[in-house]
């Protein structure tokens, strides 16, 4: 198998609030592989957005920090690098879309200078010909009359087409990663899948690039992903290719997710839920951190941190009570 284009190894990413420690994300490990598009699905709160910002060092300090890890890119530890050679992988070989694109397009910029920054950052391009390049990235997404809007503010633009904004900011530098944070959150069902379909269009187009993709919607994992990282409490809790998934869920937890999924031949029957709540972050089990809510838990859970182990080629759990895992 190829080296990855990115991988991770025990990444630890702390916040400090009120004289507490908040472990948002604790020992996370992963990678990703040439060309796939790699799913990571949990609740809110279970550390996926951290996990990702953490990758390149967009963690507000104070009160967030990195306090272990490696996060290894083209023979480089992103985590040990200088400011400005971080900046230098930021938008051009690692690209990022925004959860809410309201918030993440600054509102007093117009559209076109902020989706022309990259490009003068990164490039030595003249205004103009940035200039030409944005246009060419807006109407590449879908916005009408892209020369024309490129002197509108944010506020002038519905949610779709912000959204379609930040995906040309995004990837206007043909990045090796694309990481998309929730790109769908609080757009209609529609748009929803126009915008996974142009993001995944783009990506398409360059041979060998990678999407990271983090979302709550089962179903666009199942339609759009290739791997599977299935998180909750800081931790990778199951990971496998996305049809063994869905086919085979072993950790309770994912279980839990796929069981909530509502299905048309069980029209009229309440839907399954996982009990509780999602622990406070600041105050997180000992042992197993799904043993608060697991339907299946047992003494042991409660004490002892289950390690993450595979039990099948490419599957791994941490789980206790999974057959094939060490007791």
């Amino acid at each position: 198998m190829s080296e990855p284009l990115l991988r991770v190894v025990d990444l630890q990413t702390w916040f400090q609030v009120s004289g507490m420690t908040a472990k948002a994300v604790s020992g996370v490990s992963l990678e990703v592989r040439a060309g796939e598009v790699l799913g990571i699905v949990g609740e809110s709160g279970s550390g996926k957005s951290v996990t990702a910002l953490s990758f390149i060092r967009l963690i507000p300090d104070p009160p967030g920090r990195i306090v272990a890890g490696e996060v290894w890119f083209k023979g480089r530890d992103l985590l040990k690098l200088p400011w400005d050679e971080v900046r230098k992988v930021r938008g051009r070989e690692i690209g990022m879309i925004f959860q809410e694109p309201m918030t993440s397009l600054n509102p007093v910029f117009t559209i076109g200078m902020q989706v022309m920054e990259p490009l003068l950052f990164h490039y030595d391009l003249s205004r103009d010909e940035a200039w030409e390049r944005a246009v060419q990235a807006l109407d590449g997404v879908g916005i009408p009359d892209a020369r024309a809007r490129m002197g509108d503010y944010p506020h002038q633009f519905s949610g779709g087409m912000r959204q379609r904004v930040m995906i040309a900011m995004a990837m206007i530098c043909d990045p090796a990663i694309l990481i998309a944070d929730e790109p769908t959150t609080a757009l209609d069902v529609t748009i929803q899948a126009q915008v996974m379909e142009l993001m995944l269009d783009l990506h398409r187009r360059r041979d060998g690039a990678a999407v990271v993709l983090i979302t709550h919607d089962l179903a666009v994992i199942a339609e759009t992903c290739s791997r599977v990282l299935v998180m909750y409490g800081g931790k990778v809790q199951e990971e496998a290719e996305v049809v063994e998934l869905f086919e085979r869920p072993l950790h309770p937890y994912t279980k839990g997710l796929m069981d909530s999924i509502p299905h048309v031949q069980d029209k009229g029957k309440r839907l399954a839920t996982i009990r509780g709540n999602v622990p406070s972050i600041f105050d997180l089990p000992e042992g197993c951190k799904f043993c608060t809510r697991c339907p299946v838990v047992e003494p042991r859970c409660w004490t002892e941190e289950p390690p993450l182990r595979e039990v099948a080629p490419g599957h791994r759990v941490r789980c206790h009570l999974v057959p094939g895992t060490p007791a």
